[in-house]
């Protein structure tokens, strides 16, 4: 462990986990669709982060856990952000899937 590894935030492959093991839990690609088709995470539901607000078709209760992913990180980020805005409150932005490293789906 070094002097800042107290400000590393868990990874997409730990956030991954969480979800897995939380009731009730959804995991969101906020990626195109054709990066989703590309290459997902088993599980996840594609919706592209210009569509977000479209929210409410995948995800009704807005205490749902929700877990939010794309390819870098970015683009999460601002699900995250939006979806906290549209009143959801379990909203976790995982990261990427460019530094995941289990099983991938196509």
């Amino acid at each position: 462990m070094g002097i800042f590894s107290f400000l590393r935030r868990p990874g997409i492959d730990e956030g991954v986990e969480e979800c897995r093991s939380t009731q009730g839990a959804m995991l969101i690609d906020v990626r195109t669709r054709e990066e989703y088709a590309y290459g997902h995470i088993p599980g996840s539901k594609n919706l592209p982060l210009q569509q977000i607000d479209n929210i409410g078709n995948l995800v009704s209760d807005k205490n749902t856990p929700i877990f939010v992913y794309c390819h870098s990180g970015s683009r999460s980020g601002r699900a995250e952000s939006i979806l906290r805005g549209m009143g959801y409150t379990r909203v976790t932005n995982i990261g990427g899937i460019a530094s995941y490293r289990g099983k991938v789906e196509r």
